[in-house]
């Protein structure tokens, strides 16, 4: 399922999961004094939902020309021409990967439920903060995030955040971090929470596979979903036979969750 350099990528986050879920009897809690000396670099400042200000691009797939190398993707459904506003997937990669991952992981779903999904890319290998800090991906994210509005008529009540391994801790730590906009976060198979300073209160749904080798689910999953149930969050886990995947029937299992409902006909 993993590509040589993917189970490499992982390997080192399983390392930090490990050493921070074992700090304490209780194990790890976020540092809400954010990174940069009380400066909190996961804070994104794009709010989409606003009328489009540039010609709406056709259904289906576009690049979207924030960066010159490992640009954002995003997948536009039919019903964006209805003129309504469509709900906004933000799906990010695994460690190895890059935006197509991302939409790949969540596009089948797109035209049936008539919701767009944006795929940003990780500057380097895997995303900042699982390497240490938030820097250049959450500038990526926003450019990404804003460059979407101008498009699109986003509903800003429906902006959820999800990823698959790395890039579901990397949801997860974005998400918290901005729950003022991201309503839900789904994390298929995260490692950990990178640490941020936290605002609102979005709903959580997590998934992993009980066989999963690369990253365990006793010392991933189970702890993280604990550690957020305990937080007050509201928190939906999904454990199934399987290993570090993303089986359809799970990806179904958190759309229905995310009730975003299908598109209008006529």
């Amino acid at each position: 399922m993993t590509d040589r350099r993917a189970f490499l990528g992982t390997a080192v986050l399983l390392g930090t999961a490990a050493l921070l879920a074992g700090c304490g009897e209780q194990g790890w809690r976020p540092d809400l004094g954010g990174a940069g000396g009380g400066t909190d670099r996961a804070a994104l400042s794009a709010r989409p939902g606003g009328a489009p200000t540039a010609a709406p691009p056709g259904p289906g797939e576009h690049a979207l020309g924030v960066e010159d190398e490992r640009d954002s993707l995003l997948y536009v459904p039919a019903s964006a021409g209805t003129g309504r506003a469509v709900p906004l997937l933000v799906s990010l990669h695994g460690a190895g990967g890059g935006a197509r991952g991302g939409l790949d992981l969540l596009r089948a779903v797109a035209d049936e439920h008539g919701v767009a999904v944006l795929a940003p890319a990780s500057r380097g290998s895997t995303w900042d903060a699982v390497g240490g800090r938030y820097g250049a991906d959450v500038d990526v994210v926003d450019r990404s995030l804003r460059r979407t509005s101008e498009l699109l008529r986003v509903d800003p009540e429906r902006i959820v955040v999800a990823g698959f391994s790395d890039g579901a801790s990397y949801a997860l730590g974005l998400g918290l971090a901005n729950g003022e906009l991201f309503g839900d976060v789904v994390a298929f198979s995260p490692g950990f929470v990178p640490p941020a300073r936290r605002t609102g209160r979005p709903r959580v749904f997590v998934s992993h596979g009980a066989a999963d080798e690369v990253l365990p689910i006793e010392r991933t999953s189970r702890r993280i979903v604990h550690e957020l149930e305990e937080d007050g969050y509201d928190v939906t886990f999904v454990e199934f036979e399987g290993g570090h995947a993303v089986p359809p029937e799970i990806v179904r299992r958190a759309v229905e969750w995310l009730r975003l409902g299908t598109p209008p006909t006529g």
